[in-house]
């Protein structure tokens, strides 16, 4: 049976492609569909069916745009109540495409829409599983996303029905099927989820903690509850976008892809709440970009980051970007419903220095140079998460997570110099243009963060110290 797997890795995602006699189906696509499409092309093939496992939290799917493109049929599992027309399946009900057959399995628990598609051969013989968030590689999905949308449904009941769905739909089927689920490591949806993105069932039976034969329903909610961190602001607003409908991505990329002069540029910033995101890599950042634009590099985890930190979904947006980048970055964020980017600088940072217009910089140091300064006690904030500084951090740093930086600005002291430091200097540079743009400038940021600072005799520790954090 040919499936193939369409990995996105900035956000960690897989959508599904499966064609058979010249039809198609695409599972969980990504907003921007003409790759989809152009798969199909390719092998003569007609997109039939979009199969969605569920409203998803963490990106805006691609299945109205794509059902409007091809003319496919848009299909959700049992309780599913979308607000455009689509196919709401039955539990057990199948669909052709092709010599295929793709069977429903509701299993509801991450979301109560949650559905499984069995993949079943032109012999009849069953392939494999497409999971969505309900069984991912080495985890399960969270059971504490539909509450935001839907408040009654509280994290105990989901992870209840979760708990019934894979032991009395999942954990029942062959051993030798294949696991397809909906994200990978580094998503948000999930807590233990593994780099590998396919497995056998028999294999997670045997591995996956969630799915421990002898394991009660009590003690799966508990281990499944505990340990879960609050979910980025922005999934709730992407469910009700997956629901209710948005605007066609290439409405978007008219409205954001026109490039504007450094004037037209200033103009707008100046005369509008738009946000400037220069989405250059940090270092490169660090040596020069317009007073008050926020950093979030392109190369990193650009839509989670994006998500945790610009809390408006519908906030205007200006960009900067390295040359040739504007098109992809509009893209990205309109993967986690971010819709209104307004224009880009033409010719990117180097049109606005050539014109003379004022710049900031952000002073870095090495981490041998943040040695000899740590042993002179200047304060110092870690903005890793909480797990990350659990496991190893430099003795006496705050931690600040940068996903809660902007609740906690008056812990940066107003009249004495500071360090900041993160990972490897992503995040850290995120958190000095949100510093800066608050006209908080006393501060060096270290070249490498914890990466280069374990290298060196720095004084560090994996015990927690109570008093050190927020």
């Amino acid at each position: 049976m040919k499936v193939e797997q369409i990995y996105t890795g900035c956000i960690a995602h897989a959508a599904y492609y499966l064609e058979s006699n010249g039809e198609a189906a695409i599972f969980d696509p990504l907003r921007e569909v003409q790759p989809y499409i152009d798969r199909a092309l390719a092998d003569h093939a007609q997109i039939k069916y979009v199969f969605e496992t569920h409203f998803h939290a963490d990106f805006v799917s691609g299945h109205l745009d794509l059902a409007t493109k091809t003319g496919a049929k848009i299909v959700y599992g049992p309780t599913a109540k979308p607000s455009f027309e689509a196919i709401v399946a039955q539990d057990n009900q199948e669909f052709k495409i092709g010599a295929y057959t793709i069977r429903v399995i509701h299993t509801p628990g991450h979301t109560m829409e949650s559905t499984t598609y069995l993949l079943i051969d032109e012999t009849g013989k069953e392939h494999g599983i497409i999971t969505g968030d309900t069984l991912f590689i080495g985890d399960v999905g969270r059971p504490d996303l539909a509450q935001h949308v839907i408040a009654d449904l509280t994290e105990q009941k989901l992870a209840a029905h979760l708990y019934d769905s894979l032991r009395n739909k999942i954990m029942p089927l062959a051993d030798e099927l294949i696991v397809y689920p909906n994200h990978g490591a580094g998503s948000a949806c999930g807590k233990k989820m593994s780099k590998e993105t396919t497995d056998t069932l028999g294999n997670q039976k045997r591995t996956n903690y969630a799915l421990r034969a002898d394991m009660t329903k009590e003690e799966f909610i508990d281990e499944l509850l505990t340990g879960l961190t609050t979910p980025p602001a922005y999934f709730p607003k992407n469910v009700l976008m997956n629901i209710q409908g948005y605007d066609s991505l290439d409405t978007i990329m008219e409205r954001g892809n026109r490039g504007l002069s450094p004037s037209s540029f200033e103009l707008i910033a100046n005369e509008t709440n738009a946000l400037i995101l220069d989405t250059r890599a940090p270092e490169v950042f660090a040596q020069g970009f317009i007073p008050n634009s926020i950093n979030i590099g392109l190369d990193g985890n650009f839509a989670m980051w994006v998500g945790e930190m610009i809390s408006d979904i519908q906030q205007e947006i200006l960009l900067v970007c390295e040359i040739g980048r504007e098109e992809e970055a509009i893209i990205r964020l309109s993967r986690v419903g971010y819709d209104h980017t307004v224009g880009y600088l033409k010719g990117g940072f180097g049109a606005w220095v050539s014109e003379g217009r004022e710049t900031d910089v952000v002073q870095r140091i090495s981490a041998e140079e943040f040695a000899a300064k740590f042993s002179s006690k200047v304060p110092t904030f870690d903005v890793r998460k909480r797990s990350e500084f659990n496991a190893e951090h430099v003795v006496d740093v705050v931690n600040i997570p940068l996903n809660e930086i902007n609740l906690h600005l008056a812990k940066f002291p107003e009249n004495e110099s500071f360090i900041l430091h993160c990972a490897g200097g992503y995040r850290s540079m995120i958190a000095a243009s949100i510093l800066k743009s608050r006209g908080i400038h006393n501060f060096v940021d270290v070249i490498g963060g914890m990466a280069e600072i374990a290298k060196t005799n720095t004084p560090k520790t994996a015990y927690v110290c109570p008093s050190t954090l927020l």
